[in-house]
């Protein structure tokens, strides 16, 4: 199918909250039949995942005293460091012809072409002599749909290892002792590569595999006035303060889940359930399915169970029912 039309904009900000308003304004703009691709960069910045808990995934109070600052995305997953010398890439497309390994092949085939050989590896990240140069993410509305992540070029390791925190069940997971082991700069790897190189061979990389000439788009285009304000409040980055009487967490093959709870005459009264998946909707509908439930733990295995799914997530489900049911019997 080649009737696709393109567009490719890059962003001449470096503020985060900015980046993900236009992010989203392109998700909604982006036409059926048409892919585009975004370039941007944010400067010292932490983002988390859509569903993760800001006070355990990063120092916020370092981040932001040494004048970074913290960012909540859409999408699941973890969470990433950003400064200028990584590079931010977004696929926006019409859903259908969101395709993933099409996507990836103009990542592999534009760092193919600087000298470097990579792979897809895992849930979501990308590999060059079996270290992480890319992470990856997705997110899904209605009829459209994006796919967005970094390039680690030049990026301060030792900023990404100070402000992130990093469950260790999550690196024994990964089979490694610290983060810095399981990554690395594509400068390491070729010494002449700079920021500007690696965009313009995914510019061209991008307009071969869709084999379109992309049209003009300038963020000036957009008003982002009101997202700016959604990403930049505190109540999306935050969220109320976790003030839970319990607590419980457990790490999956597709990634970690805390349950916390407040309780009211031996009843949730409010959950919040916090987590890496790359799955961002099934967890709100926990929320809401756990609130009111007595506290035992296979009354929550229930509760979780009757939750309705779809085909990707019935695996997660019977994981966190197999689990809370495994726990009760222990406790």
């Amino acid at each position: 199918m080649n009737n696709i039309t393109t567009r490719i904009i890059k962003s001449d900000s470096t503020d985060p909250w900015y980046n993900l308003a236009l992010e989203e304004a392109l998700l909604e703009d982006v036409k059926k039949g048409e892919a585009i691709l975004y370039l941007w960069q944010n400067s010292d910045t932490v983002v988390i995942g859509r569903n993760q808990n800001p006070w355990k995934e990063c120092d916020h109070k370092k981040l932001e005293s040494e004048g970074g600052k913290l960012a909540r995305r859409l999408s699941g997953g973890g969470a990433v460091y950003h400064d200028i010398g990584n590079l931010n890439f977004t696929f926006i497309t019409d859903r259908k012809i969101f395709d993933i390994q099409r996507q990836l092949s103009v990542i592999l085939e534009a760092v193919k072409s600087l000298g470097i050989n990579a792979c897809f590896s895992g849930r979501n990240d990308i590999l060059a002599e079996d270290r992480k140069f890319s992470g990856n993410a997705y997110y899904y509305r209605d009829n459209k749909a994006y796919h967005h992540g970094t390039i680690l070029i030049d990026s301060d390791f030792g900023r990404l290892t100070r402000y992130l925190t990093v469950s260790p069940e999550k690196m024994a997971a990964k089979g490694v002792d610290s983060v810095r082991s399981r990554v690395v700069n594509l400068k390491n790897l070729n010494s002449s590569l700079t920021i500007d190189a690696v965009s313009q061979q995914l510019e061209k990389s991008f307009t071969a595999e869709y084999a379109s000439e992309p049209a003009a788009c300038s963020p000036s285009d957009f008003d982002i006035s009101d997202l700016y304000i959604k990403y930049s409040s505190w109540e999306w980055i935050y969220g109320e303060a976790p003030k839970f009487d319990i607590s419980i967490e457990k790490r999956f093959p597709w990634g970690g889940v805390e349950f916390c709870m407040t309780l009211l005459n031996g009843k949730i009264s409010s959950a919040k359930v916090y987590s890496d998946s790359l799955n961002v909707f099934l967890f709100s509908r926990i929320e809401e399915a756990l609130h009111g439930c007595e506290f035992k733990l296979d009354v929550l295995a229930n509760a979780i169970a009757s939750v309705p799914f779809d085909d990707a997530e019935e695996d997660m489900v019977a994981d966190m029912q197999a689990w809370l049911n495994e726990k009760s019997r222990t406790l």
